[in-house]
């Protein structure tokens, strides 16, 4: 059924024309007018993500359903609810998510939104239900719980502070952390990180390279080769296919420099890289979310040679097979080092961004805690049992 009435007058809407799926990605713009915080998404970046197989190869290996939910006509809340065949390969089976949840500050509504997205679930087999994930773990992981008073930086996720209540009134328990830690960049890190940096550079079997933006299909591919082997064994992993990495490449290449993007060599084997983002959530804070019809052109100007407040981190990984091990340690810190001084140089940069980073992951806290970063922002996955 597309379309079902409930109590307090409440209209279900399963989400299946294009007039749908613009009214469901419309929500937020509304919902987040008084939020000093919230940076407008672009909509040609949420229409892809949600335009199947076409637009995102997340369908390939995925199925998802999406619901508005109506009040006199107008738009008052939305998820999506999906299964996704490699989480059920590495997370465990039985395991369904939902999320791209957006609501007004209303438990029916909510009640609503939540109880459908579990129900087909149920549907679907699965016994219980995580969120929220808009779809995937490499797209927005977990609910904003900590850190409402910035503005997230670019591929970050942000959130109302009472979608909390909402989520936990339904009998859900928060399973997993997962922070960004902001750090000031504008002077050399401490005096121990530099000792570090400079034993790592005595090293000849160490060579850290930037990035060769002429090879960019060649050289995604590497980068995203050592992060489904350096992070198979972290909490949520789900490895990207050879048609995501491709996709993600091509989201991604606008916004690469090649000074901000290292990939760290031991013995002449890449083993190591590490991926720095201007924070173009500054660039188009003021675009209001379009391209179209002048937002593109503005965009293309500023990304000839942007320049921001901070500098965002969002992945970084070293083969398993030297985790654990010192030369882990040097060509980790040589990366941060070579990339802080860039970002100043030649960005503007005064702090960088690092996340998000899983609360139980020691290492990249014990890196977190050596150049002094500070935790700013915490994002938490939900879980119920169906």
């Amino acid at each position: 059924m597309t379309h079902s009435t409930g109590a307090g007058g409440l209209k279900l809407v399963a989400v299946e024309t294009a007039a749908d799926r613009a009214r469901f990605i419309e929500l937020p713009y509304s919902l987040y007018a008084d939020d000093r915080s919230f940076v407008p998404p672009l909509r040609n970046e949420a229409a892809a993500l949600i335009g199947g197989i076409k637009g995102n190869p997340w369908f390939e290996h995925g199925r998802a359903k999406l619901w508005l939910v109506e009040r006199d006509g107008a738009v008052v809340g939305r998820i999506s609810a999906q299964v996704d065949q490699l989480v059920l390969q590495h997370m465990g089976p039985g395991t369904g998510h939902w999320g791209m949840f957006e609501c007004i500050d209303d438990q029916a509504v909510a009640d609503l939104l939540i109880d459908t997205a579990e129900t087909w679930l149920r549907g679907e087999g699965m016994t219980r239900a995580q969120g929220p994930f808009s779809l995937s773990i490499w797209d927005e992981p977990g609910l904003l719980v900590e850190g409402f008073d910035r503005p997230p930086t670019v591929m970050m996720g942000h959130h109302l502070a009472y979608y909390q209540k909402l989520i936990l009134a339904r009998g859900y328990a928060g399973i997993k952390d997962m922070h960004t830690w902001q750090v000031s960049i504008t002077k050399p890190f401490p005096e121990i990180v530099q000792r570090i940096v400079a034993a790592s550079e005595r090293n000849s079997k160490l060579v850290t390279r930037k990035v060769d933006k002429s090879r960019f299909a060649e050289e995604a591919a590497l980068i995203l080769d050592i992060l489904n082997d350096a992070w198979a064994t972290n909490w949520g992993f789900v490895p990207l296919t050879p048609a995501e990495i491709a996709f993600v490449g091509k989201k991604l290449k606008p916004i690469v420099f090649e000074d901000l993007i290292r990939i760290a060599e031991y013995e002449g084997v890449p083993v190591g890289f590490m991926i720095a983002l201007p924070d173009i959530n500054e660039l188009t804070r003021d675009l209001g979310g379009r391209l179209f019809p002048f937002g593109w052109a503005r965009l293309l100007w500023r990304l000839r040679k942007p320049q921001v407040q901070r500098i965002r981190v969002p992945l970084m990984g070293i083969r398993k097979s030297l985790q654990g091990h010192r030369v882990a340690s040097l060509m980790a810190f040589q990366m941060i080092e070579y990339i802080r001084r860039e970002a100043v140089l030649n960005y503007g940069a005064v702090a960088g961004e690092i996340g998000w980073i899983l609360d139980d992951n020691g290492p990249m806290r014990s890196i977190a805690d050596a150049i002094e970063a500070k935790v700013t922002r915490t994002y938490r996955v939900y879980e119920k049992a169906l």
